[in-house]
């Protein structure tokens, strides 16, 4: 019945600094941008390697987000990287904080976690 996950949709609090987070430190690509008036509201869809992935809103001052400890609902973010010094060294420019690299018991595969300008955490999994 189901063929995949279309997209995830972001609330933010900062439209500009969010705008500019997913898309000059993660690098995704922007499909389009649309300011609704009558909600005062943006919505950026954007694209990872072609693929439709994420809308991120602006709403003027939504809640802020629980995060620690965690509230049910979404929890993170994750995004599949080739390697993860790579990806650590490019955030490290951006001054972006890097929770220390992890082991996934499981799998044996190595990640780690940021947070988004709305501390939405953001999981690097290394492939």
């Amino acid at each position: 019945m189901l063929n995949k996950i279309h997209h995830t949709a972001i609330i933010c609090s900062d439209y500009q600094k969010s705008k500019k987070f997913y898309t000059e430190v993660l690098g995704l690509a922007i499909i389009r941008e649309v300011y609704q008036e009558n909600r005062q509201s943006y919505k950026l869809d954007l694209a990872l390697n072609g693929t439709y992935v994420i809308e991120l809103f602006s709403f003027p001052n939504p809640p802020q987000r629980v995060s620690r400890p965690e509230a049910a609902g979404l929890r993170h973010l994750a995004f599949e990287v080739d390697d993860l010094e790579k990806i650590i060294e490019h955030l490290q420019k951006f001054k972006i904080e890097v929770e220390p690299i992890r082991i996934d018991e499981h799998t044996e595969k190595r990640f780690t976690f940021i947070a988004d300008p709305d501390n939405l955490p953001i999981e690097f999994y290394e492939e």
